[in-house]
């Protein structure tokens, strides 16, 4: 695991601002919370199991969201009767279909760029995410954020993806701050359980309503619903 350089920073090696009160960073997860990219891997995940004569069901896009790409291919290993061998190419393929459904401006989720605007400068904002780096750079590209994000962390870089915490933990790390100093914002079962077991407080924006939010500190229905300044910060509470 590098130390934050350039290539964790699109827009410089600004200085990253320090921020009074409680809370000293926030770091988002990207797919279904910032992007809406969910679609997008539901397809590609569809088209490989036709490929292999094999349908995508309601229980797989559920049983799914949140993972990384190692864990749904093992998942649909499974379903095809295919042995570990298999796997490397599987990645492959399913990739090449990520990136085409990545090349394209993705939609922004309500309110995302309006909070990463208005955060943006007052707190270090970082991306803690199961997807691949390349993709991650590749959706940031056409997004509305600029250069926000000080640190972008992706599952590739560290030993275990989401739901464990080393994600967040790196993210953390490269921000220079405690995880019990930063907010975590998921939308996934497996990401909060990540943020939650780094030790950071977590906000659930859940993007569909068979997620299990029980282990999230707060629950809000979109970003919308989150003011300008760092959730939970001076007794602040975030509404229904």
């Amino acid at each position: 695991m590098s130390s934050t350089g350039p290539a964790d920073r699109p827009g410089g090696a600004d200085r990253i601002p320090s921020l009074p009160g409680r809370f000293r960073a926030v770091i988002f997860d990207l797919d279904g919370l910032l992007l809406d990219t969910e679609p997008g891997w539901h397809r590609a995940e569809a088209e490989l199991l036709r490929r292999h004569g094999a349908a995508y069901t309601d229980a797989d896009e559920t049983a799914t969201l949140g993972w990384s790409v190692d864990s749904t291919l093992r998942r649909y290993l499974l379903r095809l009767g295919l042995g570990d061998s298999a796997l490397p190419d599987l990645t492959r393929e399913l990739m090449d279909l990520a990136r085409q459904e990545y090349a394209g401006p993705i939609p922004v989720r309500p309110g995302a760029a309006e909070l990463v605007a208005r955060l943006r400068g007052r707190v270090p904002l970082g991306i803690a995410s199961n997807t691949a780096r390349s993709l991650v750079l590749s959706a940031l590209g056409s997004a509305p954020f600029g250069d926000a994000f000080h640190a972008i962390v992706s599952a590739e870089e560290v030993a275990r993806p989401k739901p464990a915490p080393d994600v967040y933990l790196e993210a953390c790390r490269r921000l220079g701050v405690e995880p019990s100093d930063a907010i975590g914002l998921e939308d996934s079962a497996s990401g909060i359980a990540a943020a939650k077991a780094a030790g950071l407080t977590v906000i659930a924006v859940p993007q569909w309503a068979v997620v299990d939010t029980s282990a999230a500190d707060h629950v809000v229905t979109s970003l919308e619903k989150l003011p300008s300044g760092p959730p939970v910060m001076n007794g602040w509470r975030a509404p229904p």
